[in-house]
């Protein structure tokens, strides 16, 4: 009997760590975009009064040189002027760092202001991220609140088995 109680324990055990792998890989978002003022929004000052709306939670976002969606490891922000026209834009968004051996490359290594193209046009602005939940999020973090409860179950299947014994 004790045999089957263990294994009950450890399949449980297994499914709860399965269902808290997204919120140790992956963090929140805002994902937005606004060009020449057209959504408020997103527009700063940002305040996330939308965050239902435009928040991301978890966040998954493409891979350099991979098929597929990939949990996020950091939040973005680009934003300035194009230099054609002089519209300015906005895009808020998540990334995840590709593993290559350079900063040149990644997006998420190298927060700075200057110019950079997006969609083949020349922006000055900057390109700002983070590796936090939302970037400007003041809330007890999902991932901590969903350990917690986690932690509370697993302890709460212990004393029950314990009671039984």
């Amino acid at each position: 009997m004790f045999a089957k109680q263990q294994s009950t324990l450890s399949l449980l055990l297994l499914l709860l760590f399965q269902l808290n792998f997204d919120y140790i890989d992956s963090i929140d978002c805002f994902r937005c975009t606004s060009f020449n003022g057209a959504n408020q929004w997103c527009e700063d000052p940002f305040h996330n009064n939308y965050s239902s709306t435009i928040l991301q939670s978890p966040c998954w976002t493409g891979r350099k040189g991979r098929d597929g969606l990939y949990p996020a490891t950091a939040c973005i922000k680009l934003s300035g002027r194009f230099e054609d026209n002089g519209e300015t834009m906005i895009v808020r968004d998540c990334a995840l760092d590709s593993g290559s051996l350079t900063t040149d490359t990644e997006l998420v290594r190298m927060s700075h202001c200057g110019g950079f193209y997006f969609d083949n046009r020349y922006v000055k602005g900057c390109v700002q991220s983070c590796s936090e939940n939302a970037c400007n999020q003041a809330t007890l973090p999902r991932q901590i609140t969903f350990t917690i409860i986690m932690f509370t179950l697993f302890l709460s299947i212990i004393i029950i088995f314990q009671i039984k014994n």
